[in-house]
């Protein structure tokens, strides 16, 4: 009876989950790369991801691709795109679902599988196998909306930061310079940031004040969204 579950009378394109990873290093944003050891591209850099088991989801499989060639668990991944074109793959008929994920350095430990895993930044990319050149690109394209419509650095910068630290993240990724000033008021208008500690007694004007965010503001400014124009 198993068997004859998933048997159908048509042909069916076989369904992988490809996953995007954004880093930051405190000056430039880092995407994560693994380099293939088999044929088709051998040798050649793409996405952490595979092919999708038959009892499982997109996210399901998109979260243990990542386990198991990265040693990143338990990530928040986002859907963004699904790319379907009949030649992408050389092997047969693949559909990927793409998936990103915004993530400190420091989580991807490494595993069994990863031992050629590498963050790039995002100059220094190099030509990537199947279609993950234009995944990429519509990922950085989906980031850069994101960042306008919700708040981004929870899951990028250390516990404690500065306000130049954040500013450097929004800089990185929409490619532009901010007036460091109205950076600074926007930031603290929006209410999702918090003095991590006091100042002390004998700081100077060129000691930076360190923030933290308010997880509870920012949870919900990411369920509701809000305008962030410059």
């Amino acid at each position: 009876m198993s068997e004859q579950k998933f048997c159908y009378k048509y042909p069916h394109p076989s369904v992988t989950a490809d996953c995007v990873i954004f880093g930051f290093d405190g000056v430039s944003i880092k995407v994560l790369l693994i380099q293939r050891g088999i044929e088709p591209f051998k040798d050649k850099w793409a996405f952490p991801g595979g092919f999708m088991k038959i009892d499982e989801t997109a996210e399901e499989c998109a979260k243990r691709e990542l386990e198991e060639e990265t040693g990143l668990k338990n990530a928040s991944v986002e859907q963004f795109y699904t790319f379907s074109d009949v030649n992408r793959d050389p092997r047969e008929r693949v559909i990927t679902v793409a998936h990103y994920a915004l993530v400190k350095l420091s989580d991807v430990k490494g595993s069994d599988d990863a031992a050629s895993a590498r963050w790039f930044a995002m100059d220094e990319v190099p030509s990537l196998a199947f279609d993950h050149d234009r995944i990429l690109r519509m990922a950085v394209n989906r980031l850069k909306e994101r960042i306008c419509f919700e708040p981004i650095g929870f899951e990028l910068l250390p516990e404690v930061f500065t306000m130049t630290e954040l500013q450097n993240l929004y800089e990185a990724i929409l490619e532009v310079k901010f007036d460091r000033r109205n950076f600074y008021n926007k930031m603290l208008k929006i209410g999702i940031l918090s003095e991590a500690e006091p100042r002390p007694a004998n700081a100077t004007n060129r000691t930076p004040n360190k923030y933290s965010f308010n997880a509870e503001k920012y949870a919900e400014l990411k369920q509701k969204g809000f305008r962030l124009e410059f």
